[in-house]
């Protein structure tokens, strides 16, 4: 009797978290029909019936994925995501539908912010595929961010055209100290297409004094990552422990070999593979062969999130 008090007492779990799709289309039949889909996979789904619909919806409700119709009268499906990717749906992985397969469409779309782009009429198996990978990518993504923002140090995330898509603390603060953003993206949109590799610093005069940009590398398609700091070379006077130190740290967070270590903490620098391969006296290939060994001991896909996850041990107290 006393257990059956109990159970009955005991807060029930938490519903899990149903992920949110807008789907944008002019057709009121594959609204329907996409409606019913998506909450039969367990979504939560938003409806527009055009451009500007959508853009309104996103001013209440951002979603996790956006389903996009590519031709709709008015703004269409291309101009419809380039403005929603300027905004606070920045980061919401997009993809068209449409009846169009001519390359030009596919590449406009993907241009304009897309992730993907699936034919109509639509094969309900391989759309669903898709969002369920897409989903997945994105909320990487936003983990990678978080942790990054945990780090401490302020880092930028850019478009390729100079755009400012989120920053890290101080990271906006910093770079209006320099200029206006209007007048900052050419400069900052010149330097990311610099091909050179590794990529060169930016130095910049703020009104806090000099400060140097470093590209660290790619969260996803959209997003590349930057970290600012001041250009003065002084470590922090707290900062006592040695470059050994902190692999022995690495290493035994993630159970990393030592040279792993090495490589692990340069790419948390914001060094390239090449540089890395210079600082340690190895050849790119052999500082790619031990990066896919820290990719997998650590369960991310990318420089950035490695980078990100490194961080977090090295700057923890």
């Amino acid at each position: 009797m006393a257990m059956d008090e109990q159970a009955r007492r005991a807060p029930s779990a938490q519903p899990a978290r149903r992920d949110i799709v807008l789907v944008v289309d002019d057709a009121p039949e594959t609204l329907g029909f996409l409606s019913r889909t998506l909450e039969n996979a367990g979504m939560t789904v938003l409806v527009a019936a055009d451009g500007e619909a959508a853009l309104k919806v996103i001013e209440r409700i951002v979603p996790d994925l956006i389903l996009l119709d590519a031709v709709m009268p008015g703004m269409d499906g291309f101009d419809t995501c380039a403005a929603l990717k300027r905004g606070v749906a920045a980061h919401v992985p997009v993809i068209f539908m449409t009846g169009l397969s001519d390359t030009g469409h596919v590449v406009r779309g993907l241009e304009a912010g897309g992730v993907d782009y699936v034919n109509k009429p639509l094969q309900l198996e391989p759309l669903l595929a898709r969002i369920k990978v897409h989903l997945k990518n994105a909320r990487s993504a936003q983990s990678a961010r978080e942790a990054l923002d945990a780090t401490g140090r302020t880092l930028l995330a850019l478009r390729s055209d100079g755009s400012l898509l989120w920053h890290t603390r101080d990271g906006q603060h910093l770079l209006d100290a320099v200029a206006p953003a209007t007048r900052l993206q050419p400069l900052l949109a010149a330097w990311l297409a610099d091909p050179a590799v590794p990529a060169p610093p930016l130095e910049l005069d703020g009104a806090q004094g000099r400060l140097r940009l470093q590209r660290i590398g790619r969260l996803s398609g959209q997003e590349i990552l930057v970290a600012i700091e001041p250009a003065q070379d002084a470590a922090p006077a707290a900062e006592a422990a040695t470059d050994e130190a902190r692999c022995a740290r690495l290493a035994e967070r993630f159970r990393v070999t030592p040279r792993e270590a090495e490589v692990l903490l340069w790419i948390a620098r914001g060094k390239s593979n090449r540089d890395v391969a210079e600082i340690l006296s190895l050849s790119p290939r052999t500082v790619n062969k031990h990066l896919e060994h820290v990719f997998v001991k650590l369960g991310v896909e990318s420089r950035s999130a490695a980078a990100a996850m490194a961080m977090q041990v090295l700057t923890a107290a």
